[in-house]
């Protein structure tokens, strides 16, 4: 598995999504190397849940992070006996051809359209739409975890993906140390996890919340490199009742999600997004961003806001509006956090999506003779 910053996943969606399928086919009898980045992944044994860890340095640049470690792994592993290579992000696209040449089988997660972030300037921008275009060409196989993507590939470059969703599992724990850290208490917030990037929104939610009278606090999990201007606005627009407490991951994490009255999503960029599916999993009603994204993520069974910023629309009004009903409604919450909770155990879960990956690896390769498998022990 490359492309990712590695595991034990600490940052993304892409990072939980290795370390959880890497895991069940461990349990499942594969064997899976995870290759990591040497600054992102301080993690120094060899092995993380049964997945060997290869650490390798890289570039430690905006633009270059990703593709350099990409490319040291895909030489890396060029040598070694790895039936598939399960390479994420659209980005890396044109990297698959190392490991092709070799004669391995590579499987390519796009993920959403990165394009569409405001992170990227406009020479980025299309470098990621020729990566998109590349990916219909150079893997064996492409793999969208949401149908909106799986579409958009299917329009523009009349490709046919694989569509596996992403996973999710409820954890729901008690109130503990991270809310008394924070000063909170069970049911008295409003909870976001994301990173701190425009194009996540999370400016709609601290001029929402300025517009409240409420004596409920709102909690703003994450942070993002190089975004040092955006996240000083943040803070400055904000009032005293917004906690901004950075990176709480684990159980705190966990902890937060158990505990909130309820939970505002505000990113509209495209794409299954793994925090919106852990927010529900544990119960949350959400209010969200209404993108074409988010309303196939949530089945419908969420509350949403008008979030295109363009016509006139204010979407923090409009989040402010939505943010008021369920203030108003405890039962109004209940009720979406139940069905949003029941929604997520039906669709998403990890040994779903790993059933589906191991179905699409064992499509990509030749039957093994009884001899074969014998000898391999498997």
């Amino acid at each position: 598995m490359v492309g990712t910053r590695g595991i034990p996943a600490s940052y993304s969606g892409f990072e939980t999504f290795v370390e959880e399928v890497s895991a069940r086919l461990v349990e499942r009898g594969h064997q899976v190397t995870v290759y990591c980045r040497r600054h992102h992944i301080p993690y120094a044994r060899p092995f993380y849940r049964g997945a060997r860890l290869v650490r390798l340095p890289t570039i430690r640049n905006k633009y270059l992070d990703t593709i350099v470690h990409t490319v040291l792994s895909c030489l890396h592993l060029l040598p070694r006996r790895h039936d598939i290579v399960m390479m994420c992000i659209a980005g890396n696209s044109p990297t698959a051809i190392i490991p092709r040449l070799a004669g391995k089988k590579v499987v390519l997660n796009v993920d959403g359209l990165d394009w569409q972030r405001d992170k990227w300037p406009g020479l980025a921008k299309r470098y990621i739409q020729l990566a998109e275009f590349l990916a219909t060409k150079l893997p064996h196989a492409v793999v969208t975890d949401s149908r909106i993507v799986e579409g958009y590939y299917l329009r523009r470059f009349g490709a046919r993906t694989t569509y596996i969703p992403y996973g999710t599992a409820e954890r729901l724990l008690p109130p503990g140390g991270t809310l008394a850290r924070l000063g909170l208490e069970p049911r008295k917030y409003i909870l976001y996890v994301g990173r701190f990037v425009p194009e996540n929104g999370i400016h709609h939610l601290v001029d929402a919340f300025a517009r409240l009278d409420t004596d409920l606090k709102c909690v703003i999990v994450g942070d993002a490199p190089y975004m040092d201007a955006y996240i000083a606005d943040l803070k400055r627009r904000a009032r005293p009742n917004v906690i901004f407490p950075g990176y709480v991951l684990g159980d705190g994490y966990w902890e937060l999600n158990s505990n909130a009255y309820a939970y505002a999503f505000t990113s509209g960029a495209s794409g299954t997004h793994p925090a919106l599916l852990e927010a529900m999993a544990c119960g949350n009603c959400v209010i969200a961003n209404d993108s074409p994204s988010n309303v196939e993520t949530t089945g419908g069974h969420a509350l949403f806001y008008r979030g295109r910023e363009s016509g006139g629309a204010d979407p923090a009004d409009d989040l402010a509006r939505q943010l008021r009903r369920v203030l108003a409604d405890p039962a109004l919450m209940r009720g979406y956090g139940e069905r949003a909770r029941r929604h997520i155990a039906a669709h998403y879960s990890w040994d779903r999506v790993t059933d589906a990956y191991e179905g699409l690896f064992a499509r990509l390769l030749p039957p093994r003779s009884a001899e074969t498998v014998e000898r391999e022990g498997r």
